[in-house]
């Protein structure tokens, strides 16, 4: 499936949030992550983020069965944070 997941979480959780969905999903925008994932993984990711956050936080998932009926735009400058990595 492919799920596009939004955060906003304290400051002094954002890295921590940050590191577990890189390790299961792409980083597109300061606070979102998208990406192809099954689901034993997405649960496990779930799972760890709900270990660290608190009252204040908030995590979205969107879950699309199928990524071909997302069409997906971009103004301004598409950013690929994968790039850094290279």
């Amino acid at each position: 499936m492919f799920v596009i997941v939004t955060y906003d979480v304290d400051v002094k959780r954002v890295d921590k949030v940050r590191k577990i969905l890189r390790k299961y999903l792409n980083w597109v925008q300061n606070s979102v992550f998208e990406g192809e994932i099954n689901i034993s993984n997405l649960a496990r990711c779930k799972a760890e983020l709900d270990r660290i956050i608190k009252d204040n936080d908030s995590i979205y998932f969107y879950e699309l069965k199928n990524p071909h009926v997302l069409k997906k735009g971009v103004l301004g400058v598409k950013k690929n944070l994968l790039d850094e990595f290279l």
